[in-house]
């Protein structure tokens, strides 16, 4: 497994420091050999994202190496349960043994953890919205990752910097930071990350009302998630993509990326996106005259809304073919509504 993803806020996560394996230590004792089984154990359970046993053998990895004072095997370990920490969102917990293992790198001088370290801070101080620290940490990931010439570690960095800056609302800088680390991205050949940059990018456009620029982000972000495929990723980039048409006045473009969106919601048997769909097509037809279909995507939507058996949707959607009906004079319909 070569990356972590933080899905829910757009971080990239460093992965847990492996390459104590590189480092030609002789596992003489048994207790450091417990503690190094399970550190890897620990590792392996948190990609699997098991996090709550990943986080019970990685402190009782942690407490036999402090048992013997094995003062690398401890910043590891330290480094791997900031990591956990943070994937629950124990922010001050992730931070306390992000120190720690900072501590312990720049003594031992162990950069790649030293770089784990200085990440996860970023990322967790971005979480308690202390972005000017958030900021620093994550600057000295970049130049550690720049003087390592790790071009993975350099992408995370520039990526994460991008979600810094646009927290802040300086999204001009996010924006700068995002195209550095697509950049990147597209040179290593990961289509999954690329497409992650692509829709913070998109986002931040979006954020200055570029909508021109998020379009043209967010049709790129759709050929990736078809070419994965992920069902999750692409409905909601059809739904992002519909927006953003809508607010450039596009209403016809936003018209077909609804209906595509709702091609695949009926494929999939989703019935809430498929009310969501048809109630904004039916807002859109509406808005152009065209209450007829209107009408007809009002209806559907209160079809779907009676399947869910969704009261107020039910009444939302009664109260817009209603309306609609007195608006083209057709009284006897809306009189069986």
């Amino acid at each position: 497994m070569s990356r972590s993803f933080d899905d829910q806020h757009g971080t990239f996560v460093p992965l847990p420091d492996r390459h104590w394996q590189q480092l030609g230590i002789v596992l003489s004792d048994s207790c450091k050999e417990e503690a190094d089984c399970l550190l890897e154990q620990g590792i392996e359970q948190y990609q699997i994202r098991n996090f709550a046993a990943a986080l019970a053998t990685l402190q009782r990895s942690l407490e036999l190496y402090r048992s013997i004072q094995d003062f690398s095997g401890k910043g590891k370990a330290l480094g791997a349960l900031g990591l956990i920490f943070y994937a629950l969102g124990n922010y001050p917990d992730a931070i306390a043994c992000s120190r720690q293992s900072l501590d312990i790198a720049q003594r031992f001088n162990d950069q790649g953890l030293e770089r784990q370290s200085l990440a996860n801070l970023g990322n967790a101080y971005r979480h308690l919205n202390d972005h000017s620290r958030a900021i620093d940490y994550k600057q000295k990931s970049l130049a550690l990752a720049r003087a390592a010439n790790d071009r993975r570690g350099e992408m995370a960095a520039l990526n994460n910097l991008g979600m810094a800056y646009k927290a802040i609302d300086d999204c001009w800088q996010a924006i700068d930071y995002y195209e550095q680390s697509l950049t990147i991205a597209r040179e290593l050949n990961d289509r999954a990350l690329e497409g992650q940059i692509l829709r913070n990018l998109g986002n931040a456009h979006h954020a200055l009302a570029n909508y021109a620029k998020t379009v043209d982000c967010y049709e790129q972000l759709l050929l990736i998630a078809r070419q994965l495929p992920d069902y999750q990723s692409e409905t909601q980039i059809l739904k992002n993509l519909a927006s953003a048409c809508y607010a450039t006045g596009d209403f016809h473009k936003a018209i077909e990326y609804h209906q595509q969106r709702l091609d695949l919601a009926r494929k999939q048997n989703d019935r809430r996106s498929e009310e969501q769909v048809l109630e904004n097509l039916g807002v859109i037809y509406e808005g152009l005259g065209n209450y007829q279909q209107a009408i007809e995507c009002y209806e559907a939507h209160l079809t779907v809304a009676q399947a869910l058996q969704d009261h107020q949707l039910m009444q939302q959607a009664i109260a817009n073919i209603k309306t609609l009906c007195y608006a083209i004079g057709d009284y006897a319909k809306a009189s069986r509504y």
